[in-house]
């Protein structure tokens, strides 16, 4: 895997000061943002890009509540979250809107996907293990709910993992029961 490393920059944020570093892995750029010091055993949270949520504030789904109360967390105890441009579970933006207007017509977020021609998940945790690997890092903490994640990192040590469940609202009840019955998110 071909990857460019950039230089690490400071970034204060509403949640605290911070240090980054992107990833930039084929046309995708990824960003870990990690505190200062970090410890033996870091809390780390895989967080895909969602940009109606993460920016937007969209009740549609919990990812910007998600992002949240990770990077409150990790200001606090120490620790990493890996921000990957997957937007959509990867299917992307045009694709995630287009999920969207299917999901407004009664479909629900799996099968909107499959209208699309998708999987469930397109998401690939490939980069993780390298940005890990990185920076040394080969126990963690990780915060997470989905099992795909948590299978992903076959040489990395999960010590604990760390239930994020945050945001459910009467928009978004209904994809939160999707990800836990289709999807297998312990929710």
């Amino acid at each position: 895997m071909n990857i460019e490393i950039s230089k690490v920059a400071t970034l204060p944020t509403k949640h605290g000061t911070f240090l980054v570093q992107s990833f930039k892995e084929r046309e995708k750029e990824h960003l870990a943002i990690f505190t200062p010091e970090l410890p033996k055993v870091p809390i780390v949270r895989i967080h895909s890009e969602c940009l109606t949520g993460d920016a937007l504030g969209s009740l549609k789904c919990d990812c910007g509540e998600q992002l949240d109360f990770a990077l409150d967390l990790i200001s606090k105890e120490g620790g990493m979250v890996l921000y990957l441009r997957q937007e959509g579970r990867n299917i992307g933006l045009l694709n995630k809107i287009n999920a969207y207007a299917l999901q407004d017509e009664g479909l629900d977020t799996v099968e909107a996907n499959h209208q699309l021609g998708f999987s469930d998940d397109e998401r690939s945790y490939e980069i993780v293990e390298m940005i890990l690997n990185y920076f040394e890092i080969k126990r963690i903490k990780l915060l997470t709910n989905n099992p795909k994640k948590i299978e992903s990192l076959e040489g990395i040590e999960i010590v604990e993992r760390l239930p994020i469940v945050v945001g459910e609202n009467e928009h978004n009840r209904d994809y939160l029961s999707v990800k836990k019955k289709k999807m297998g998110h312990l929710l």
